[in-house]
């Protein structure tokens, strides 16, 4: 099992920062085939072997992955790109 945590700052009002955290979980939803859903101010997605959540705050959005036996082994792939496009999209 492995976890991958991504906090990224940003100067956005909550609509674009929910705005933002949308495009973060259509990528994800398009490459890794996730469900994704709102709670709150919480973006929740999964799939067998991934479950995480994207926490957005006042002035950070905090990105938590945890990733199953077999896509632990991908973890190393995963994380930069979904870093990027963090620093992309909330980079305003």
């Amino acid at each position: 099992m492995a976890d991958i945590s991504i906090t990224q700052q940003h100067s956005l009002s909550p609509d674009a920062a929910r705005s933002a955290a949308q495009k973060v979980a259509d990528k994800l939803a398009n490459e890794y085939g996730l469900q994704c859903k709102w709670e709150g101010d919480v973006l929740r997605f999964d799939r067998s072997g991934v479950e995480g959540s994207l926490a957005l705050h006042e002035r950070q959005a905090a990105l938590h992955i945890k990733l199953g036996f077999l896509m632990s082994a991908f973890a190393s792939t995963i994380e930069p790109k979904v870093a990027e496009s963090m620093r992309k999209v909330f980079a305003g």
